[in-house]
């Protein structure tokens, strides 16, 4: 009998937002994988810390952070012949995912090169996109919204129709393209119905309004909330200047 392997969301950080069927697998699998940069510590590993048990077989997914493009097909590549190896011996992985594995996550990768041969079951996350929307203690949608989730680095006039479309936006991979987004939700008349999001329920999390950001560019790990009509909840944020 081979192994099983499991996409296991994590959450946005904070190690108590884990669902109890991800902490169990994590209590039980005898092999754990994790995707971490080339450099610095794997922020899913940092949020699953507190949960391992210990003594078991870990796989870092190396993956270099660089602006080029780089072969990351090789990566998950070679990846997949070290995890099924262990499933092939009968023992379980656990992939541990930011967020959740399919919203944006990696272990899509993994899945695609493995589930057609082993037993694979994934664990649902919660989504910083859920965990902005409490902290900012504003509804995403509501009733018969919209909700579209677009990533920063469309062109304006990708963006423009889009949110033009939607009720309600959550615009994510900002980073360097903060400026652009910020100029052009300003030029769209929205920048009072925006929230600004960073490090979600960290402990050097950031939440205002986006017109009072003072920098011009963000983390990997923020976003931007815009809810069309709802200006009264921007101005009664903690961080609001209004």
């Amino acid at each position: 009998m081979s192994g099983t392997l499991y996409g296991l969301g994590l959450g946005p950080g904070d190690p108590e937002l884990l669902t109890l069927k991800a902490y169990r697998i994590l209590q039980s699998a005898p092999v754990i994988a994790w995707p971490a940069p080339d450099t610095g510590p794997s922020f899913a590993r940092t949020i699953a810390a507190s949960h391992l048990p210990g003594g078991q077989v870990e796989i870092p997914i190396v993956m270099p952070m660089r602006t080029e493009r780089f072969p990351a097909r090789d990566v998950y590549d070679r990846v997949s012949v070290e995890i099924a190896a262990h499933l092939d011996a009968g023992r379980d992985v656990a992939v541990l995912c930011e967020g959740d594995p399919f919203f944006y996550g990696s272990f899509m990768y993994l899945f695609e090169r493995l589930a057609p041969r082993y037993r694979t079951e994934v664990v649902p996350g919660v989504s910083s996109m859920m965990a902005a929307a409490s902290a900012a203690g504003r509804p995403l949608a509501a009733r018969n919204d919209g909700l579209s989730v677009l990533p920063g680095p469309l062109c304006d006039d990708e963006l423009t129709n889009r949110i033009n479309l939607a009720d309600a936006v959550a615009i994510i991979k900002i980073g360097r393209h903060f400026k652009r987004l910020r100029a052009l939700i300003e030029k769209m008349n929205l920048l009072a119905q925006a929230v600004y999001v960073e490090r979600v329920t960290l402990g050097a999390e950031r939440l205002m309004p986006l017109a009072d950001v003072p920098e011009d560019t963000a983390p990997y790990f923020s976003m931007i909330l815009i809810y069309k009509g709802g200006e009264d909840w921007v101005h009664s944020l903690p961080g609001s200047k209004a």
